[in-house]
């Protein structure tokens, strides 16, 4: 009968520990961005500066065409905090 116990309770254990496990997010892999969420007012504003900026119409803009982004256009950026458009950290 103890035994039955004793093998009923390390299952209970083991049970409990693989459902505290599973609920655990994943880490994260070395140099895996995370995925940032944005607000439909950051998206248009995206979008405009893209559509304005982008001179190859690749829709993204390489260093070339961010170097180009006027400084109105760049405060309007990082006031809606769009991530790395931000003043830079000193390293």
């Amino acid at each position: 009968m103890k035994k039955i116990l004793l093998i009923a309770a390390a299952l209970c254990c083991a049970a409990v520990l693989s459902v505290n496990g599973a609920d655990e997010k994943k880490p994260e892999k070395k140099g895996e961005k995370k995925k940032i969420e944005l607000t439909s007012d950051q998206k248009a504003l995206l979008k405009e500066i893209t559509e304005k900026y982008d001179a190859n119409k690749d829709g993204k803009l390489d260093k070339d065409e961010r170097a180009k982004i006027s400084d109105d256009d760049k405060k309007k950026l990082a006031d809606a905090k769009l991530p790395g458009f931000g003043k830079k950290k000193d390293k």
